[in-house]
């Protein structure tokens, strides 16, 4: 199959619009080949981090990348999301009533299993095989057991780890200070949330960031996009539901998305200023998440 061919064949599975196949064309597939070029010279397993907003397609980009790259190149490529390394709900629960009530809500720093992140990154990196990779539950807001995750049992050349906080870096005491909405303002008073999640940035994600061996992003205009983005997401999974008779109960309304972003929103307009002059790989989306732009493999060797 040609690459015309793989890229619709892509999109026609995931139900993607026709304004997909351009932007995979220009970008997605250049971004591939890239990765699997600097693959080829690696000792290891290249370690790839995509970091983007909620709704700016990581996903999407990771399963292209993952797909693409088997099926054109043969490569064994993996995609992770930092999604399913919450932390267990009975453990936010714990969170919440030992440290601050918002670490019951999933998605801020704090609320992963760093441990099992290493864990699991160091296996497949060392190629120490088999690895279970975990997997979480939106719906039930826990995650899965362990016997109802997949197992790698195959040596991996490309590790693509995708996460809305991916390479975030924390801030300084006065950058926290100002409440930046209305949660901040009055869910958390006393900053005690604020200064927990940055902590935990600082020093449990960074030792997991320091691992990249490269970090794409997927950049949106600004924080106004992500409250359309994440309402899209929330239409497009009740859809899913609907289609396989699952369970919509459990879905968000509008007022409920727009109270969750706000959850997100510090860390996210911290990585909007900071990571477009970090990142290797910068895809700049416009507010329809259409391409604006992009430049690819910067201060890379390649």
């Amino acid at each position: 199959m040609g690459i015309t061919e793989l890229i619709r064949d892509f999109a026609h599975r995931q139900r993607l619009p026709i304004s997909f196949e351009t932007t995979a064309q220009e970008v997605f597939m250049p971004l591939a080949e890239s990765l699997f070029k600097q693959s080829r010279g690696a000792r290891a397993p290249l370690l790839v981090g995509i970091n983007g907003c909620q709704g700016s397609g990581k996903s999407t980009l990771t399963d292209f990348l993952v797909y693409f790259l088997k099926q054109h190149h043969g490569v064994h490529a993996i995609g992770l999301s930092i999604d399913d390394f919450y932390l267990t709900l009975s453990q936010r629960k714990a969170l919440s009533q030992a440290i601050h009530p918002l670490l019951l809500t999933r998605g801020v720093p704090g609320t992963h299993d760093t441990s099992l992140i290493q864990q699991t990154l160091t296996q497949l990196i060392m190629n120490d095989l088999p690895v279970a990779i975990p997997s979480f539950a939106k719906g039930s807001d826990d995650r899965t057991p362990p016997d109802q995750w997949s197992t790698v049992k195959d040596p991996v050349q490309i590790i693509l780890f995708e996460g809305w906080c991916v390479g975030a870096q924390p801030q300084t005491l006065s950058e926290l200070t100002r409440p930046l909405n209305h949660l901040e303002a009055t869910a958390d008073v006393d900053m005690a949330w604020r200064l927990y999640v940055n902590r935990q940035l600082s020093e449990e994600y960074q030792p997991l960031f320091a691992l990249l061996d490269r970090l794409v992003m997927l950049k949106a205009p600004g924080f106004h996009s992500v409250k359309q983005w994440r309402i899209e997401q929330e239409e497009r999974l009740a859809e899913q539901l609907d289609r396989n008779g699952g369970d919509t109960a459990a879905l968000m309304s509008r007022a409920q998305v727009e109270n969750f972003i706000e959850y997100y929103q510090r860390i996210t307009e911290s990585c909007l200023r900071a990571l477009p002059n970090q990142a290797h790989d910068l895809i700049e989306l416009n507010d329809q998440r259409g391409l604006l732009g992009f430049d690819l493999g910067r201060g890379l060797d390649l």
